[in-house]
């Protein structure tokens, strides 16, 4: 049997205080004795009048009361406590009472009826043990409620300060976006970004060097989330390395003043690599050259391969290579396709594919170039072939560019 307070996870403290209520002197003298044996504090009273009058001023862990009494019964009580804001249990111990006594007994919510005399205390011991274990499980759930409320509110302000935060990640990672469309003569680069999340884990971007030459490239980190759009910064902050090289290297009047494609994914290679982050990358990186209409390009792993529309028909570039970001030892491999008056360049990251409604890799592949077939093989041509206005939770982060040339 428990004794003294009890403890009960919360920090709260459930006393031992038992209101012990019984117009019979003798009777509530033994059963008195017996509790404080038992390491029971134990208020005593006469009558439901000053049983109710002690409750409300200072409410016991538990209640027992006899049903005749004078002034206010048992059964009064027992509704009264019953409709208090705070009620506690109550155990009936009567040996006057008919059945109808104990029916109504619990019908307002009595732990237990125990009848009068009490010859072993052992049966008063155990009701008053299930009592107190109610009231300490009663307690506990409560404790564990307010604490499920409070995390709940917690993790509700968490997740909304969360969402500002990549609400604000995303207008950032945006600004790394190129800002419009670019028009080089008859070469025209346009593209749009489908993150699965607040931030992207894809990239792309394209840029003129010089008169000459344009460069662009599209790559997909792997994951999602924060992490992947910050190795989206570092790409940036490559290419804008790379760009300023480029220019003086210009200036200085280099005979070779542009990296090959090649060059500069091993270059994004040992850069991913010394930053020391755990994550890969795949790219496609190409240069075009107007003078000669000349396609120059390199592979880091990149699917699918970019499709190139002719006027001929539609096919997959090839090539292949390891993604950047995983081995110090990986070589890039150099690509030259030359390229006729009128053609679209259609750019997707592996996203593309997961909205693809068809079973498979080749499948999905075969499906995305049939689908870039029947476009008008402009961005917003494909991109409604592609279904991209449908697109709601995406699985996968989708990038799409085009470079299209008009004859």
């Amino acid at each position: 049997m428990s004794d003294g307070p009890v403890n009960v996870p919360g920090s709260i403290v459930v006393p031992g205080t038992i209101l012990l209520v019984d117009d019979d002197a003798m009777v509530r003298l033994s059963v008195a004795a017996f509790l404080e044996d038992s390491g029971y504090k134990v208020e005593q009273v006469a009558d439901g009048a000053s049983a109710l009058a002690a409750f409300q001023h200072n409410p016991p862990s538990l209640i027992i009361t006899d049903l005749k009494m004078p002034r206010m019964d048992g059964l009064a009580l027992l509704r009264a406590v019953a409709a208090s804001p705070q009620p506690v249990p109550v155990i009936v111990m009567s040996g006057a009472g008919s059945m109808q006594d104990v029916v109504e007994a619990l019908r307002y919510g009595a732990a237990d009826y125990l009848v009068k005399p009490i010859v072993d205390f052992r049966v008063l011991e155990h009701a008053i043990d299930k009592c107190l274990e109610r009231v300490r499980l009663v307690e506990q759930n409560r404790c564990y409620r307010e604490q499920l409320e409070k995390t709940n509110r917690e993790m509700a302000e968490y997740l909304r300060e969360l969402e500002q935060d990549q609400q604000a990640g995303r207008q950032l990672q945006l600004k790394l976006f190129p800002q419009q469309d670019l028009t080089a003569g008859p070469y025209h680069f346009s593209h749009c970004i489908i993150p699965s999340l607040y931030l992207s884990g894809d990239f792309l971007e394209y840029v003129k060097f010089g008169e000459d030459f344009l460069g662009f490239y599209i790559a997909d980190v792997s994951g999602h989330g924060v992490s992947s759009a910050f190795v989206t910064a570092l790409l940036r902050h490559f290419s804008l390395n790379v760009y300023r090289e480029t220019r003086e290297a210009a200036i200085r009047g280099d005979a070779s003043p542009f990296p090959t494609p090649a060059d500069v994914l091993s270059y994004y290679n040992r850069e991913l690599l010394a930053a020391g982050i755990d994550k890969h990358v795949t790219m496609f990186m190409a240069v075009l050259d107007r003078q000669s209409n000349t396609l120059a390009y390199s592979v880091a792993g990149h699917l699918p391969m970019p499709i190139l529309a002719t006027d001929e028909g539609v096919q997959y570039l090839g090539g292949n290579g390891m993604p950047v970001g995983i081995l110090h030892e990986a070589r890039y491999q150099n690509y030259s396709v030359q390229l006729p008056a009128r053609f679209t360049l259609v750019l997707c990251s592996d996203g593309v594919l997961e909205v693809i409604p068809a079973k498979g890799l080749i499948e999905k592949e075969a499906m995305l170039l049939e689908l870039v077939a029947a476009s008008d093989r402009t961005q917003r041509g494909i991109e409604q072939q592609l279904n991209m206005d449908a697109v709601g939770d995406a699985p996968d982060d989708i990038a799409i560019m085009t470079l299209v040339k008009t004859a």
